[in-house]
Formats: C-alpha cells, sequence, structure tokens
C-alpha cells in the first residue's frame, strides 16, 4: 500500500526524524525502543528517547533515574538523551483550555441574541482532549515544531487504545480549537475568560486569538510531519499469541487510518528452538510457531519481509549490556 513505507529499521534509525513504538501492553515496547535508540546513538546520531506512556518504564529499562519532564543524558551511551512526559505536571497549562464556559458567562438568551447559541452547543458537543494526551501532545510539538539538536527521536508509546488517542490528538485538538478560533474572533473582547485560557502575565492587550492561531498551526504542521514516510514511521511490537494477533491487526488498520508509515514489525518473546527444552517449554514453542506462520500469512503484504523476530531472553531486559544484547536481534545483526 501507498502509505506503508518499505525501509528496513537499520536505515529508518539512519535516516528518519521520528520513529515510534508501539502495540499492546507488556509486548516489550520500551526494551524495543531503549535498543533502537542505543543503536541509533552509537552509530552517530544524537537521539532522544521519549516516552509518552503515563506508566513509565524508560527510566527503569535504562538503569537511571528520569527526572519528569526533565531531558536527561544517558550516562556513558554518547549521543543518548531520554525524557518521561509526566502527564500530571503543569496541569493548570491547560486548565483554561479545558473548563472554558461561556454558557455560564453570558447565559442562553444572551448567546442567542448574539447568535452563538448554535455555536457554544457545538463546542460543547466535542469532548477536549485529556490532559495527559494533550500535555503529552504539546511535548512532542515541542521538539517537532521548534529547533533543537536532536537528529533523532524514539517515541515509546503507551498500550493501542491510549497510542490511537495520542495519534488521532492532532486532528481533536485542531478541530476543537478552530472551534475556539471561531467563538473568539465573534466574542471579539467581550469575554475576558480567554484571557487566562494560557496563564500569562495580564496585559491591556488581548493576545489569545494569536496564541491560539499559533497553536493550531504548529498541531497542523505537527500532524503532516508524523504522517510524512520520509520523516516518520511506526514500528509494531507483538508477542506471538492470539490477543496480541488481534490487537496488533485493529491497530495496524488504524495506523493506515491516520495514514501513518509502517514498515517494521517485531515479534518479541520467541522462546528458543532447542532439545534442551522442556516440556512446558515446547509446548509454548509450538504454540507460538503456529503464530508466527498466521502473523507471517497475515501481515505478509503489509510488512513484506520486515517482520522482524526475538528470543525470549534468559534474564530480564534492562540497563546497557542487555539492551545492546537485544540490539542486535533487532537490527538482525545477530
Amino acid at each position: 500500500m501507498d502509505m506503508i513505507f518499505q525501509m528496513e529499521l537499520k536505515e529508518q534509525l539512519l535516516k528518519l526524524k521520528f520513529i515510534m513504538f508501539g502495540g499492546k501492553g507488556g509486548v516489550g515496547k520500551t526494551s524495543c525502543a531503549s535498543s533502537a535508540a542505543i543503536w541509533a546513538a552509537e552509530n552517530g546520531r544524537n537521539t532522544l528517547i521519549l516516552s509518552t506512556d503515563p506508566a513509565h518504564s524508560l527510566g527503569d529499562s535504562l538503569g537511571l533515574e528520569l527526572p519528569p519532564g526533565i531531558p536527561t543524558p544517558v550516562e556513558g551511551i554518547k549521543n543518548l538523551t531520554a525524557l518521561e512526559i509526566n502527564p500530571k505536571a503543569n496541569m493548570s497549562e491547560f486548565e483554561g483550555l479545558t473548563n472554558v464556559n461561556p454558557m455560564e458567562s453570558l447565559g442562553m438568551s444572551g448567546l442567542d441574541e448574539m447568535g452563538m447559541f448554535g455555536d457554544i452547543q457545538e463546542l460543547s458537543s466535542m469532548n477536549p482532549p485529556g490532559i495527559d494526551e494533550a500535555l503529552a501532545f504539546a511535548k512532542i510539538l515541542e521538539f517537532i515544531e521548534t529547533e533543537h539538536d536532536f537528529d533523532l527521536i524514539v517515541f515509546d508509546t503507551a498500550p493501542t487504545g491510549h497510542t490511537l488517542r495520542f495519534l488521532s490528538l492532532p486532528e481533536t485538538l485542531s478541530g476543537w480549537i478552530g472551534k475556539l478560533l471561531k467563538l473568539r474572533a465573534k466574542l471579539g473582547n467581550f469575554l475576558g475568560v480567554f484571557k487566562n485560557m494560557f496563564k500569562k502575565e495580564k496585559s491591556d492587550k488581548d493576545n489569545s486569538l494569536e496564541i491560539l492561531e499559533h497553536l493550531n498551526t504548529s498541531i497542523l504542521n505537527a500532524r503532516d510531519d508524523l504522517v510524512n514516510p520520509e520523516i516518520t514511521s511506526f514500528v509494531i511490537v507483538m508477542i506471538p499469541e492470539d490477543m496480541a494477533i488481534a490487537e496488533t491487526g485493529r491497530l495496524l488498520n488504524q495506523l493506515i487510518k491516520y495514514n501513518m508509515s509502517v514498515s517494521n514489525m517485531i515479534i518479541n518473546q520467541i522462546f528458543p528452538n532447542t532439545e534442551e527444552l522442556c516440556n512446558f517449554c515446547k509446548s509454548r514453542r509450538s504454540m507460538q510457531e503456529k503464530h508466527i506462520k498466521r502473523i507471517q500469512e497475515i501481515f505478509k503484504n503489509k510488512m513484506n519481509k520486515n517482520i522482524i523476530q526475538i528470543p525470549l531472553f534468559d534474564d530480564e531486559i534492562r540497563k546497557y549490556p542487555k539492551l545492546k544484547e537485544m540490539s542486535k536481534y533487532l537490527l538482525q545483526e545477530n
């Protein structure tokens, strides 16, 4: 399909600006994202790995403390910086955006007289974005739409449902802000409530309209970058089990719907195929082989040859030595 830009993961890590790792919870997204970021950094790219998962495990994976919301250089790995977004931090930045209620300010009759009651009803019927997703997306905007020194940003995303809401956020935010802009233009300077939408110093000049227009433009530009296969790609991580296959199919369909480039899929935690396995392990291996065959049949036309298989390790995948070992399988260098 046209939106599926066939490029091996190694090539993506060397050429693209944004790579997002996502999938079902518990499949090893963070380990894969961390391993990929380490490989990219060690191959000369100034890399930021950024977690948008509210249940952060990035710091645990890398074996270091990550102060919430602060980009932190990863000690011992040149060119690698890590960042965990704290969705509960600085909520006040978005309180005005999500709590504006002109109905209380003017009343229904006043709005009706001004010919804006229908606009308010339409605005109220739209679900404003959640605080955590809005803050996470605002952080992405900061890196996508402002100057920064990073050659590559690797996103460790939340489980599937949260990720899909996150990917739909540009459309949601842009649509909602568009309604606010329309309403704000009609209201003019009548409503002082808009002055407090973004916590700024009080002044005689109301620049909320300019702020909203700038934010809306940034959102639209970021959306264009996220769906550009020359810049961004999404890597699906899964394990060879029925539920993971079903959820991966839904995720892939939604990513295609959002025009996201998806050219690599990782099958993680595969039992080794040796005679020394116990009966339980042999049974698990046999079950996984059936599912791997099914995965290849279902997704081969979409993924082509870029289905990466990673074994189940005999130890926890965390800290540099294990992540480095995993990267050899991830980048098919083993």
